[in-house]
């Protein structure tokens, strides 16, 4: 399920991004502007060339949860309750019917909402997922939401994802043959 979208852009594409952000926070004491860019060195961690989605793998309960789906276009952050009851977690969902609507505007009705530790390379932070009861082909989805809040810069076409920390700025590397799979026609 995709919720949301961008426009697609109809100028040539530039090789090199780079955009700028200031720390808010507690943090801002010890970092107070640092450098989000991608370059043609990031193009070199790329085992193939491709253009599926990025899909990422991180920590919930000390247990790695494989095929999440960053999708910057999407409203909310998503999680398949199958994912929540292997955790032992279904005690944990706070009922909240809600409708969430895709690319093709279908609703898909959500069994309610929870917040979990999310460890990405270390950056733990709580995360607040609508869990869908219906079958998708990611385990969760982290939207905007979750990218704001870490001041993060997904790129598809670099399948990373950059963020700033105290000390420095963290990537994390798409996994290509999970985003294959996700995306698989069958």
């Amino acid at each position: 399920m995709i919720i949301g979208g961008t426009d697609i852009p109809q100028e040539p594409v530039i090789k090199r991004i780079k955009i700028t952000a200031a720390i808010e926070g507690p943090i801002r004491d010890c970092l107070i502007e640092d450098t989000l860019d991608f370059s043609e060195e990031d193009f070199g961690t790329l085992t193939q060339s491709q253009y599926d989605a990025l899909a990422i793998s991180f920590l919930l309960n000390s247990i790695l949860i494989r095929r999440v789906l960053v999708d910057p276009g999407s409203s909310a952050n998503v999680i398949r309750s199958k994912v929540i009851e292997q955790l032992g977690l279904l005690d944990q969902i706070v009922p909240a019917s809600r409708v969430l609507h895709g690319f093709d505007m279908a609703g898909e009705i959500t069994k309610g909402e929870i917040s979990l530790s999310v460890d990405m390379s270390g950056t733990v932070q709580n995360t607040k997922f609508h869990v869908i009861g219906c079958d998708m082909r990611y385990n969760a989805l982290l939207g905007k939401r979750r990218i704001h809040s870490m001041r993060a810069l997904p790129s598809t076409l670099h399948q990373m994802t950059k963020y700033p920390t105290k000390d420095s700025i963290t990537t994390i590397y798409g996994e290509q043959h999970a985003a294959k799979e996700m995306c698989a026609v069958y």
